[in-house]
């Protein structure tokens, strides 16, 4: 087969979710795909990640000269070069494209947001105080091109059941055409073990006590409320690290930290959140709803005992490696916390049980995956 993949993540300086499934599903898939023909297409807008790739690979590098260069691409450029190359399967790995005719299009959507109903999505933006003039613009963009790409593929891929559920919902989309392949935790993920570095990290942060390490943004307000309902000798003998990838939590994690509950973290490094996961006392993970749920497999990859919700994609993460509650069920979650923080014997099970099923996901059986699901959009 001729392939081609949009790698223009790997040529934006972007990170987040989308640049860590293009970052590690693509080296092992040109491994795997030594039979066929490989395209990757970039842009130039800054230095291409990769530094070396197979001889049946060939990188493409498309002019970028201003945000409305991704627009042309999007539309019409890209597809105009894959053409050129004369594609049998086209995959588009960020939640939309548009090949050329006549060939197949294989489309990764991580999740049902962007096809949601779009007065749905301004809403969210508001309640995330994310509802600026660009905001708006561009969740409307991304969901004008999220859903027509949808209709038109030969295959949507997504990273879980449930959210090939969700996308089913809110497109019509057959669920015979949606195929969950799962992501999988980063190669850097491990335990920490060594004491000084462990030491380090807990002087930067001002991190003394024991703790139970969580999301400043993923439903913080269930985590503080059921803090409150744990034995008082409990609470004195630890706190909750917060974490934040945003400079503005929510209202609730900053009155917290100044009642002395909590402490909050804003945007630590990524070495940094490994050692804190390889030191907390548990990890508590009380999403409203998760199209995967990767923290959870982050944590239990280091060593955390996961105390998570039960809604979304996690259960299907987890297994039986995590102790599981309602969202918004603040008196379960507490005695969940409860029994980690008092059990030392089944911290350490739920220990074992996640380094074990952390290590069922991996990227090269990602990547085999989606080299499958290229071969069925060719033979369809």
């Amino acid at each position: 087969m001729r392939i081609g993949i949009d790698v223009r993540y790997l040529s934006h300086g972007l990170v987040g979710g989308v640049h860590t499934y293009i970052t590690h599903f693509v080296p092992p898939l040109l491994e795997l795909a030594e039979a066929h023909e490989i395209f990757l297409y970039a842009d130039d807008k800054r230095p291409f990640e990769l530094s070396s790739w197979p001889a049946n690979v060939r990188v493409r590098r498309l002019p970028w000269r201003s945000p409305l260069s991704s627009v042309r691409l999007d539309w019409s450029a890209l597809a105009r070069r894959m053409a050129e190359d004369r594609l049998d399967v086209a995959h588009f790995p960020a939640n939309y494209g548009f090949g050329p005719p006549r060939t197949r299009v294989v489309l990764t959507v991580h999740d049902a947001l962007n096809l949601h109903p779009l007065p749905r999505i301004i809403q969210g933006l508001a309640s995330s105080n994310s509802r600026t003039t660009r905001g708006v613009l561009l969740m409307s963009y991304l969901h004008l091109c999220t859903r027509r790409a949808v209709g038109r593929a030969a295959l949507v891929l997504t990273v879980s059941r449930y959210a090939r559920d969700e996308i089913a919902r809110y497109s019509g989309l057959d669920v015979d055409r949606i195929v969950p392949i799962p992501h999988a935790p980063t190669p850097d993920l491990g335990r920490v073990t060594d004491p000084d570095r462990l030491a380090a990290i807990r002087v930067q942060h001002g991190v003394g006590r024991p703790f139970v390490l969580a999301d400043a943004l993923k439903n913080p307000g269930v985590l503080i409320r059921a803090w409150r309902r744990l034995p008082e000798a409990m609470r004195a003998g630890h706190e909750i690290v917060f974490f934040s990838r945003r400079p503005d939590p929510l209202v609730i994690v900053g009155d917290a930290v100044r009642e002395g509950l909590a402490r909050l973290l804003i945007r630590p490094s990524r070495a940094d959140v490994i050692g804190l996961y390889s030191m907390a006392d548990a990890f508590a993970f009380p999403s409203w709803t998760e199209g995967f749920g990767l923290p959870v497999l982050e944590a239990m990859a280091c060593g955390a005992p996961v105390v998570a919700s039960d809604r979304g994609a996690i259960p299907e993460v987890a297994g039986d490696a995590a102790l599981m509650c309602d969202a918004e069920d603040d008196r379960a979650l507490a005695a969940e916390l409860e029994r980690v923080l008092g059990d030392p014997e089944l911290a350490a099970s739920l220990r074992r049980r996640g380094f074990a099923r952390a290590a069922e996901f991996g990227w090269r059986r990602t990547a085999a995956e989606i080299l499958r699901s290229y071969e069925r959009a060719a033979a369809a």
